[in-house]
């Protein structure tokens, strides 16, 4: 199994949207908020200079000498983020590149300063038991019982297969 970026961001965020996710049950194509991101990942194709870098099955947004910077529409979840960041992090160390690594937000609630992340042997070694968690999770016969009913279900693509 394949793990990318976006199923560490979302097993940070929801244990249930990772694992369908994961098994190819992708709801997301007709989500508002979901071309909205997309909308706003291509215009920052066009308006900057050292855009998207595809390297084995990850697709950095911006990297210069210094930092990989992953870009993300709102800052609603950074922990999920920074994680996924992370996981791009380690992606790069293993051909051989190291980068700090940098969040950026479109759209911020928060009024946080832009995040930099180094990568440590500790935080590799969460990564590491992450993405075991990760691959368990998927090849788990059923999705997670636990629904979350928070506010941040609603605005989730997976919002009517878990509620309705």
């Amino acid at each position: 199994m394949e793990i990318t970026g976006t199923l560490v961001n979302y097993y940070i965020h929801c244990k249930r949207q990772c694992y369908l996710h994961g098994n190819k049950i992708n709801l997301e194509d007709n989500e508002e908020l979901v071309k909205i991101g997309k909308a706003l990942h291509e215009e920052k194709l066009h308006n900057r200079d050292n855009t998207e870098v595809t390297l084995d099955n990850i697709k950095i947004d911006k990297i210069t000498r210094d930092y990989l910077t992953e870009i993300k529409k709102s800052d609603a979840d950074q922990e999920a983020a920074k994680w996924q960041l992370i996981f791009y992090l380690i992606k790069l160390k293993e051909k051989g590149i190291i980068r700090k690594g940098k969040l950026e937000f479109v759209e911020k609630k928060n009024a946080s300063k832009t995040t930099i992340i180094e990568l440590t042997e500790a935080i590799e070694e969460q990564l590491k038991r992450i993405l075991e968690e990760i691959e368990l999770l998927i090849l788990s016969e059923n999705p997670p019982k636990e629904k979350l009913r928070i506010s941040k279900c609603r605005k989730c693509a997976y919002y009517t297969y878990c509620y309705i």
